[in-house]
């Protein structure tokens, strides 16, 4: 009996504080805008660590542009040979779900990524197709953890809406850790539909785009806590002055 009423007076106290925290969806967004970069060129290293201590390193080339809250990501791949030309194109809406092309220069051919792929591996790394871009808020319950507002983050809980959203995401739920004073991610766990902690993503160096109030995560290693991998992705050769034609996001582009 003790124990039952302890744990109400817990749970009562954690509601209460709860109140009296910023709303989490709107931290959520403004955390969001902030990665909204403008218009940028980058060249970028892919690195895959294997469990026995191996390594993979692709190339890529990179092209953002941002209308509004939506933006637009040409990425296609330069090294090593078997996955270069493959291309993709990714257009991560504010609102509603994101769309996905791929092109494989091996079948010549452009499809679109639909949902079910969204939690697969990206180009067999540790990221997934869905870390490519920002899910939208409504497909989640977003809460804080009762850790949030200590240490100088807030800790925000995720939680799919239902068990459609979290298999199209390829997990159950994700903790992102935002920095209390500028909102900038400084990590995200990963669980699965086991609710078992799967990956950590860690922003590991961000810059700050010129003349907008924002920044770039130049560099992120995210963990696999089961299958002992590991991937780290690196932004080099970053220009935002440079213009950026309408015109290149198309899907025909892919393919050049």
């Amino acid at each position: 009996m003790k124990k039952m009423l302890l744990l109400s007076v817990l749970a009562l106290t954690f509601r209460v504080i709860s109140a009296q925290l910023p709303d989490p969806v709107q931290l959520m967004e403004k955390s969001r805008d902030l990665t909204l970069m403008g218009a940028i060129k980058s060249d970028i290293t892919l690195t895959i660590y294997e469990k026995n201590g191996s390594t993979r390193v692709r190339k890529i080339n990179m092209i953002a542009k941002t209308y509004g809250g939506t933006e637009k990501r040409m990425i296609k791949f330069l090294e090593p040979a078997d996955v270069r030309g493959t291309g993709l194109l990714i257009v991560d809406n504010d609102e509603g779900q994101d769309d996905m092309w791929i092109y494989l220069p091996a079948l010549k051919r452009t499809r679109r990524i639909v949902t079910t792929e969204k939690g697969k591996s990206f180009m067999s790394s540790e990221f997934s197709n869905a870390d490519m871009s920002t899910a939208p808020l409504t497909d989640f319950k977003i809460t804080h953890m009762p850790a949030s507002g200590q240490n100088g983050e807030w800790v925000i809980q995720s939680q799919c809406i239902n068990e459609t959203k979290a298999d199209e995401y390829g997990y159950i739920r994700k903790i992102t850790y935002l920095d209390k004073n500028d909102l900038k991610i400084k990590k995200i766990e990963f669980f699965n539909n086991d609710n078992i902690l799967q990956r950590t993503i860690d922003v590991l160096s961000s810059q700050p785009v010129a003349g907008k109030d924002g920044y770039i995560m130049t560099e992120m290693l995210v963990n696999n806590h089961i299958n002992a991998r590991s991937s780290r992705i690196k932004y080099d050769a970053i220009n935002t002055s440079t213009p950026i034609p309408d015109n290149t996001f198309v899907v025909e582009n892919l393919e050049r």
